[in-house]
């Protein structure tokens, strides 16, 4: 390939969709308020997990310091969401995560990002293993009837596949789906009353907790716990005898153990991203979006750490049940009738767990369609602004994977495309608050940047060379992140026994990082104001970026691997039909008309979405 046209072809990868295109006009209909996206946030975010999750970290990783696990995994959480709500009140269109990669670094970075947010979507945290839980837990209720019934008339024998075919599972999808076909507005009223339903039955556990509840379950001695372990292992003496329970009090597995909690604790807030694909059909998305993120995952952190303190305070943590805490330790402090609340409160935040895992993945669909880089039915969208055919499309391949995989090894695949996604958005932000307006990038500003001190002593407003600079500077700063994060990860063990190498390369890897931090600091920002902006630039979207990176790097080697085959389905689609039906290929091709992008003007051509 001629060197012109590799330049050509490289140059189109990184091509950057207009902010406004001119002619782009949305096809929903705005009809939400702030109330609705904070309860679509946490009726996503707040799902099953508050009633097991808790139990199962308190047990085996942190004991009653769990709380803190909490605290630390929403402060994390909060990095990102904050990054969010910024692009939120800046690009507050259809798309999240990959809308806000295509307006600041290009189109294929903007395609991946949207390809990560279909598998989260579809597998983890989400539609299929949501629906899988809700039939699961229903099943239960009634004795296990479904299961039993499937398993002796239609059992699937085969690897990689389901005991049984969840047809349960897939009807509620499918229901659900034509629920949100019909239309928006119905669609977050019942996630409105599912949603204050969870939240009064998560009240109750945590006031029941304060008065049943003892402070001696805080305050465990070691040697209770040693005699628990010679019990359980039938010894008569403690002599050289270790707890298999910690050393008791409230850090009973140490500090080690409540970050480790934190870690696993991160995932719970996952879900807050779907307000983001919101953008077209908010009344006033500058001011709703980034209230709706910041309220719903404060909202969500309060019911986690009130779940887990009253859980910790009912029963000792080493007694908690993994699978069933909250329903065992009603029955611990005599209360057993109130587990019938829980199993409601369960199904009810499983049922809005599931539409706000829904509500996104159509509307992600939707903006890679207009964009030319998915398929051009997808557009499609009623009289009542729901898309139509993405929301019955994505609803179809879900419940094909409920009906039919076991999805428990295919979940942590959620956790990379999620976290992708986090990454990007926090780097974007970067990007986005160093790049120059149209008014700043004059020729005297250029000049003065290239000066001989320019680099140390940068101009008063940016100008394209700072903003090229502060990206090499971002790019250098993330190849740091997963430097670090691969060593924290590989070489904790050498990290532990103090090893010079190890330390050595962690100091170098922190330095760098450090000092571009301060470089990307002295850097002047674009002077344009949002009504919400992240604060602490530079330091918190890298922040956001390591937590995220190390929180992937944790993943075992077969995810990568799914992941991977993943990705590489997703990129034959790009380079086979995306790359050469992109409209943005199209609007510089053929483009006469002037509109604004996020930073300057560019050409630009006519699009509408086709409406029926």
């Amino acid at each position: 390939m001629p060197h012109g046209a590799l330049r050509s072809f490289l140059v189109s990868l990184s091509r950057r969709k207009p902010l406004e295109p001119e002619g782009e006009e949305s096809t929903f209909k705005r009809c939400l308020t702030t109330l609705d996206l904070v309860a679509l946030g946490v009726g996503s975010t707040l799902g099953a997990g508050v009633y097991v999750l808790s139990g199962e970290v308190a047990r085996e990783t942190a004991g009653p310091s769990i709380m803190v696990s909490f605290f630390i995994a929403a402060l994390a959480s909060i990095f990102a969401g904050l990054c969010y709500a910024e692009f939120g009140s800046r690009v507050p269109k259809t798309g999240s995560a990959y809308l806000y990669s295509y307006v600041t670094v290009g189109e294929l970075l903007a395609f991946i990002t949207g390809w990560n947010l279909l598998l989260s979507y579809v597998i983890g945290k989400c539609t299929s293993s949501v629906a899988l839980a809700w039939s699961g837990t229903f099943d239960d209720l009634i004795g296990g009837v479904i299961s039993k019934f499937f398993e002796e008339h239609a059992a699937m024998e085969l690897t990689g596949l389901a005991p049984y075919p969840d047809v349960f599972a897939a009807a509620l999808i499918m229901l659900l789906s034509g629920l949100l076909a019909f239309g928006v507005k119905e669609s977050t009223t019942i996630n409105k009353i599912f949603t204050a339903v969870n939240i009064l039955v998560l009240l109750f556990v945590a006031i029941s907790g304060f008065i049943k509840g003892s402070l001696s379950n805080w305050h465990i001695s070691e040697e209770a716990l040693l005699n628990l372990t010679a019990e359980l292992k039938n010894l008569s003496s403690t002599a050289n005898l270790t707890s298999e329970f910690g050393v008791g009090g409230f850090f009973p597995y140490g500090i080690s153990g409540t970050l480790a909690g934190a870690a696993t604790c991160f995932y719970a807030f996952v879900g807050f991203d779907c307000i983001a694909t919101t953008g077209e059909e908010v009344k006033n998305p500058q001011k709703s979006v980034p209230v709706g993120i910041v309220v719903s995952l404060l909202i969500c952190f309060l019911a986690y750490f009130a779940v887990s303190a009253a859980l910790t305070l009912m029963m000792p943590y080493y007694m908690l049940s993994e699978k069933s805490p909250l329903p065992v330790a009603f029955d611990y402090v005599g209360w057993g009738p109130a587990k019938y609340a829980v199993a409601v409160g369960s199904l009810c935040a499983l049922s809005t767990s599931l539409l706000g895992s829904m509500f996104p993945m159509p509307r992600v669909l939707f903006a890679m369609a207009r964009d030319g880089l998915l398929f051009q039915p997808l557009t499609k969208v009623t009289a009542r602004g729901s898309p139509a055919i993405a929301t019955i499309s994505s609803g179809t391949v879900a419940a094909i994977m409920a009906l039919l995989f076991d999805l428990e090894a295919l979940v942590e695949m959620m956790s990379i495309g999620t976290l992708f996604a986090y990454t990007l958005v926090a780097i974007c932000i970067l990007i986005l608050r160093y790049q120059p307006g149209q008014s700043e990038d004059s020729d005297l500003q250029i000049v003065e940047s290239n000066s001989r001190f320019g680099f140390l002593r940068p101009p008063s407003t940016p100008t394209s060379a700072t903003s090229r600079t502060v990206t090499t500077l971002v790019i250098v700063s993330v190849a740091c992140v997963a430097g670090l994060s691969v060593t924290l990860t590989q070489g904790i063990n050498a990290l532990s026994r103090m090893e010079a190498w190890s330390l050595v390369l962690v100091c170098i890897l922190a330095f760098i990082l450090l000092l571009n931090i301060f470089l990307i600091w002295r850097h002047p920002q674009n002077t344009t104001k949002a009504s919400f902006m992240v604060p602490l630039l530079p330091a918190l979207p890298l922040v956001s970026a390591l937590i995220n990176v190390y929180l992937m790097v944790q993943l075992g080697g077969d995810t990568w691997v799914r992941y991977a085959i993943w990705m590489a389905v997703g990129l034959v689609i790009y380079f086979g039909y995306g790359l050469h039906y992109s409209v943005q290929r199209q609007r510089l091709k053929y483009g006469q008309t002037k509109i604004e992008t996020i930073s300057n003007k560019i050409e630009k051509d006519i699009i509408k979405e086709e409406k029926f």
